[in-house]
């Protein structure tokens, strides 16, 4: 059997976790892919999955052979799509991730642009504040704030962020300005995602790093909602830079302790590392580039 064909139909065993779902997946009855499943095993000569009644779930060796499976199927597919678009517009689907407040504010213009310039394209936009596997999850291209782990990802840096601390004016005004970070002590604060009574914020002063941990007087799941309450006088929070930018501009906020701000987080557009590039992530990648980097260049 056609080796890149037996991969495929491990991949989706592998990812259905199921011959009989795999089989629906692929069109294919469930003896043929018991049969391809069969001929690889025997091709490598080393078992791939652990087959009980109620289940199948690959093994330690399978699930080396599934990652690089599903890097070659994406190379293959991508070589495919580069060679047949070489000189063709945009076409077909693409998935894009970044973070909640960062895809809204920063991303998602870039989305309705590249939309308005190729009517053939189709986009799907996952925002969420979880780091998102391209390959496992089907995304072809994503934005991620803060330093990454070494991957076969290709990353292009774009800019850089801080975490801020922010008060409104008017809180300020009536419980005064603290002056280092053990003075946040004495003031009300307002923690985001955070699932402990006691949270730890990190500092650096001439170059020296510290600690200080603090009790929240109000504790949200949301950037959003730390913002309202900011903006609404209540406390003290921690965010980045880019998600309350605009409000210090206005002077809604202020900036606080600035000079103890810990290093800048770095933000890559990243997208899956390939000799072939299709012409939609190509596309787009030059294009979320260009844009971030003028947008973040005013943070």
């Amino acid at each position: 059997m056609d080796r890149l064909h037996l991969m495929t139909v491990f991949v989706a065993v592998a990812e259905e976790e199921g011959f009989a779902a795999a089989a629906r997946r692929l069109a294919m009855s469930p003896p043929a892919v018991t049969r391809a499943i069969a001929a690889l095993e025997a091709r490598l000569k080393v078992k791939l999955l652990n087959r009980s009644t109620r289940f199948v779930r690959v093994t330690e060796a399978g699930q080396r052979y599934l990652d690089d499976a599903r890097r070659i199927i994406a190379d293959v597919e991508a070589a495919d799509e580069a060679t047949a678009g070489i000189n063709a517009e945009p076409s077909g689907h693409l998935a894009v991730t970044a973070p909640v407040l960062f895809g809204k504010m920063y991303v998602m213009p870039t989305i309705v642009d590249y939309l308005q310039r190729y009517p053939d394209m189709d986009v799907s936009a996952l925002f969420l504040d979880r780091v998102v596997n391209l390959l496992e999850e089907g995304v072809d291209v994503g934005v991620r704030i803060g330093e990454l782990p070494d991957s076969s990802m290709k990353a292009i840096r774009v800019g850089q962020i801080h975490r801020v601390l922010c008060a409104s004016p008017a809180y300020l005004t009536q419980n005064g300005t603290p002056q280092t970070p053990d003075q946040l002590s004495a003031h009300r604060i307002i923690a985001a995602t955070s699932v402990t009574p006691m949270v730890e914020w990190r500092f650096t002063h001439a170059g020296q790093n510290s600690a200080v941990k603090v009790r929240p007087r109000l504790t949200v799941s949301s950037n959003d909602a730390a913002i309202a309450a900011s903006l609404a006088g209540l406390g003290i929070s921690r965010l980045l830079s880019y998600q309350v930018n605009a409000h210090f501009q206005s002077g809604e906020l202020t900036r606080l302790l600035q000079d103890h701000e810990a290093a800048a987080l770095p933000v890559h557009v990243v997208h899956r590392e390939s000799r072939y590039a299709s012409a939609k992530v190509r596309s787009f990648v030059d294009l979320i580039v260009t844009q971030l980097r003028e947008k973040m260049a005013a943070l």
